[in-house]
Formats: C-alpha cells, structure tokens, sequence
C-alpha cells in the first residue's frame, strides 16, 4: 500500500512521518529527488537525493519519477525505481506536494493521501522561521504557496491537524492502522483462514 502524506512546507510532515515510522516498523520511507541545496540539517540519501538540475532533468525524460513538479522554485520527484523496490518488502509512505500528489492520485488508484493541516497560518509562519534553514525570501515564498495549497484538502482521503505532535502522530498511526485493515489489503492474511472453512474442513 502505498501512503502520501502532503501538506504545506513547514506543517510538520517529516516529523510526524519519523514518529510514526518509529511505532509502525514495517513502513519503509521513498527518499525523494531534488534540486534544491541541502539544509545543514540534511543528509544527501537520509532526508533527500540532493541531485544537479541536469540529473533531475535526465531522469524526467526517461519516465524515471512516479510524480514530479517544481516546488518553491526547485524541482522535486518520486523515483518509481525506489518506490517499487522498497514496495516489495512493506507498504512505502511518500513526503511530498500536493502537486506531487494529485499525480499520484492518477497513476496509482489505490494510493491513500493524506493532508497535514497546520492549525492555523501564524503557527506555520512560527514553525518556518524557527527553524532557521531558509532565507526571508524562501520563508515568503512557502507561506504565499501554503494559501493555496491549505484549500486542496478536500482532494484527500484523510486530514490530521498537526496542533499537537503527539495527537498528530497518534491520528496519522490510527489512518494507516485502518486502511491497512480493509478487506483488500487483508486478503493475504484472510485466504488460509477462509480455505480452512471450505466444505469439508470444518
């Protein structure tokens, strides 16, 4: 199964995804591609695959990404390659857009989206400028695109307003936990347990 968690730039996705990683062992974690700078907090295949403009570029024209968009003027995608691989061994959760995640919404049907709503637009601006890692000018760009991005959360399956961390957490737990318990996705689980009612063996 595959999970998008999206939202505004500073609303929290990363550490609410960390957090409950932690709690769901069996969740691996697609590492996306960009052409921005790392943050000094940033390591290079950790946090993001820091790549030139021309490599993103490369891997745009061969059909490399599973989405892919320009964000706060750098670009950003999703290796299928990585997805599918990590696809094979867990259900795999995806940091992106919301540019990212309407295509995702087309190529894969069966993806949950879920949209990480900060509480209200003076905590984002609190959150982006705390954390020191982005110029003024950077910092403006992301709140002007974060006005359009909060009205796209009805195009989701699932909002968590991240006002507490740990009630964020806990609710973005309790959105997998469920999916992961639809008859479709329990069907691995469920065919030994049917069989054994078939005529005969009961």
């Amino acid at each position: 199964m595959l999970f998008v968690i999206s939202g505004p730039s500073g609303c929290g996705k990363s550490t609410l995804i960390k957090r409950v990683r932690r709690a769901l062992c069996d969740l691996e974690f697609s590492v996306s591609h960009t052409t921005r700078p790392p943050r000094p907090s940033e390591k290079d295949g950790v946090d993001y695959h820091f790549v030139s403009a021309r490599v993103f570029e490369r891997m745009a024209r061969e059909d490399r990404f599973l989405e892919h968009a320009r964000v706060h003027g750098h670009l950003y995608g999703t290796s299928r390659a990585e997805v599918a691989r990590k696809g094979r061994r867990s259900d795999v959760v995806l940091d992106i857009d919301v540019q990212g995640a309407r295509q995702v919404r087309r190529r894969v049907p069966g993806a949950v989206l879920v949209f990480i709503m900060p509480p209200v637009a003076a905590e984002l601006r609190r959150r982006l400028e705390k954390r020191s890692e982005d110029s003024p000018e950077a910092v403006a760009r992301r709140l002007r695109n974060a006005r359009a991005e909060v009205r796209a959360y009805g195009e989701f399956d699932f909002v968590v307003i991240n006002d507490d961390l740990g009630r964020a957490a806990a609710d973005l737990k309790t959105v997998i936990t469920a999916c992961r318990r639809r008859p479709s996705a329990m069907a691995g689980r469920l065919g030994p347990i049917l069989r054994s009612f078939r005529k005969g063996r009961t």
